[in-house]
């Protein structure tokens, strides 16, 4: 099988990605155990950092998905939020981890886990594998991060430029010159 090229500048690799996913599965193994918990993955992005984060956890658990989005074909988030598909399974008394592949401004999560609270969780907690706290604008705290960027263009392992490069078995980054090669 041939290799893909590398696009953009690695940030981190995917041994590094495995190893703070394994790390996060303890924590979440302690912080439930016991208990049962709802896995709520944000599609598309979050979902091989959701495989990676349920593959290492021993907990009883479920999946489900929600579809919302703020970015369109932009690199930058527009601010409107839109939910396009919606949880089917009953979170009502359920501890729920929302997990999310990049949290940004936070407005999205924001209005996501506001929309998820008015079903009656026990409990919420967030759990993304990048936290870019330099473009906060929302009051919004991740429990558990897999890693802090800087407010950088970041795609692969589930991040896309434009639906791309979500394949890519790295994070890495695209700067303006990257942007126009594409």
């Amino acid at each position: 099988m041939a290799e893909k090229k590398q696009i953009g500048k690695v940030l981190f690799s995917q041994e590094e990605i495995t190893k703070r996913a394994k790390e996060i599965g303890k924590q979440i193994d302690k912080d439930y155990e016991g208990e049962e918990v709802i896995f709520l993955g944000t599609l598309k992005g979050s979902v091989p950092w959701l495989v990676d984060i349920m593959k290492y956890t021993t907990v009883d658990s479920k999946v489900d998905f929600i579809t919302a989005s703020s970015y369109g074909s932009s690199t930058t988030s527009s601010g409107v939020v839109k939910i396009t598909y919606e949880p089917r399974i009953n979170m009502y008394n359920k501890h729920i981890i929302v997990v999310e592949d990049i949290i940004d401004t936070g407005n999205t999560l924001k209005y996501l886990t506001a929309k998820i609270e008015e079903r009656g969780p026990k409990s919420v907690k967030i759990c993304t594998m990048l936290n870019k706290e330099s473009r906060r604008v929302a009051d919004l705290h991740a429990d558990y991060v897999g890693f802090e960027v800087d407010d950088l263009f970041v795609i692969g392992y589930g991040l896309d430029y434009d639906q791309k490069y979500r394949g890519l078995p790295y994070i890495s980054y695209l700067d303006e010159t990257d942007v126009e090669t594409l």
